[in-house]
Parts: structure tokens; C-alpha cells; sequence
């Protein structure tokens, strides 16, 4: 391995640029697919102020807990194997493995936490495993030398134990989750058709007399909702509104 080789961790991999795609293109392709198009997206952008947004992520991450629950896995792992690699690696060198191994589980125990309290009991004891087990791949592979100390670069040495090999195994585990698994839940999430916020029923008059209609709820003016029409595909504001049983707003692209 050249000197001049960077460590994946340290310089960026497939975690690093599939979170960014999820936090600033998936939101953007939700609200296209599940309002109409490009155009639409922008109409309801201006209402909602794009300020706002990430309130389209944050929509999505409540509504689909396998979505919420890898997201939470791959941020955990990327974030420690980033801060491994800067020198994070060096400064636990001397550090007693059970003091190690307890500094390790406090993320994923908090981001448990979260998609526990959303999606249930089972989410977060899902998520707190599998994150604490790919953490402690990451300190297998600088523990045995299967990376550089300070540099986050892989040595090259071939696994003489079942450490090595479990530690292998989770990082294949990872590549895949951040890799694979989370832009197609991403992407699958972006086109269901599914709103991201509320769908509510209320009272409009868009100037041929008041209906009630169903609307994407993108904010709250006064004492009435400022929603998106879904039979009449604009801006609304609507009055009198209650909550509908269905947040389905378009057919996902698979049934299109």
C-alpha cells in the first residue's frame, strides 16, 4: 500500500456520500414524486419555506422505521470510524479496553432511544445491537493492526484470528448498509406516494365556492392550515381541517 494512501474512513466512502444524498436529494425527490414534479416541489418549497425543508427528512425518518433505523446504524458507525481515523484510534491506544468498550455504546444507545421512542421497543433494541457490534469492528481492526494507528490506513495484515474475521464481517455489514441497503430504503421511502407531514380534510375556496378537499399540510397561518390540493394540485388555505385516515397523496412509482 502506496504512503500516499489515504484511509476510506478518514478521506470519505460510500457512508459519507450516500448520507448526504439521503439528507439533501432524497427530501427534495419526495416532495417532486409525491406532489407531482419539479414544479409543484418548488410551489410548495416557497409555502413551506425552504428553511423548512429538512421537515421532509424528519417526516420520513417518523414514518418508516426501517428507514429511521438503518439511518441511525450507518451514522453511528461512519461518524466512529471518521473520528477513528483523524485520531481518535491514537488517544484510546492506552485506554483500558472496558472503559473503551463502555465510551462505545453511548450513541448507539442514544440513537436507540430515538427510534425507540417513534417506532417501538424492538426498533431501538435492533438498531443499539447492530450499531454497538460495528463499533466494535472499528476497534478490532486498530486493537490487531488491521489499521494504522493516527492514519486510519489498512495495514494489509491478513486475519489470523476470529477477531479479525468478525471484524472483516462487520465491515462488509457496513459497506453494504451504507452502500446498498440505505439509498434503495431511501429512495423506495422518496416515491411510496406516502405524505411526509399530515394530510388533513378542510374547507377551501379557491374562488368557485368553498369544497372540501384533502391537502399536504406544509404550515399552520392563523386559525387554518396551509396545505398542498391534492385533486387540485396548488397552494390552498384551508379552514376547519381534521386529520385524514389516509396519507396517501399520489400511487407510488411501482404501481404508476
Amino acid at each position: 500500500m502506496s504512503d500516499k494512501e489515504r484511509s476510506e474512513d478518514l478521506k470519505g466512502g460510500p457512508g459519507h456520500i450516500v448520507l448526504l444524498a439521503v439528507v439533501f436529494a432524497v427530501p427534495v425527490l419526495k416532495l417532486a414524486w409525491t406532489l407531482g414534479g419539479g414544479g409543484e416541489a418548488s410551489e410548495a418549497l416557497v409555502a413551506m419555506e425552504p428553511s423548512n425543508w429538512p421537515d421532509v427528512l424528519i417526516g420520513m425518518l417518523l414514518n418508516n422505521a426501517l428507514l429511521a433505523s438503518v439511518l441511525a446504524v450507518v451514522v453511528s458507525r461512519t461518524s466512529y470510524a471518521y473520528f477513528a481515523a483523524k485520531g481518535g484510534a491514537r488517544v484510546h491506544a492506552d485506554t483500558p479496553i472496558t472503559h473503551l468498550l463502555v465510551q462505545a455504546v453511548i450513541v448507539p444507545l442514544t440513537f436507540a432511544l430515538v427510534v425507540g421512542a417513534f417506532h417501538g421497543l424492538w426498533w431501538g433494541v435492533a438498531v443499539a445491537l447492530v450499531s454497538y457490534a460495528l463499533r466494535l469492528g472499528v476497534i478490532v481492526e486498530y486493537r490487531t493492526g488491521r489499521r494504522e494507528r493516527g492514519s486510519g490506513r489498512r495495514t494489509g495484515t491478513s486475519p489470523s484470528g476470529w477477531l479479525e474475521h468478525a471484524a472483516d464481517t462487520a465491515g462488509v455489514a457496513a459497506l453494504l448498509l451504507a452502500g446498498a441497503v440505505l439509498p434503495v430504503i431511501a429512495l423506495i421511502g422518496a416515491v411510496d406516494g406516502r405524505s411526509w407531514t399530515s394530510v388533513v380534510e378542510c374547507d377551501v375556496n379557491t374562488g368557485r365556492g368553498e369544497e372540501r378537499a384533502r391537502l399536504v399540510e406544509l404550515g399552520r397561518q392563523g386559525n387554518g392550515v396551509v396545505g398542498w390540493d391534492i385533486e387540485g394540485d396548488e397552494v390552498v388555505n384551508g379552514l376547519n381541517c381534521g386529520v385524514s385516515e389516509d396519507d396517501a397523496a399520489r400511487v407510488p412509482l411501482w404501481r404508476s
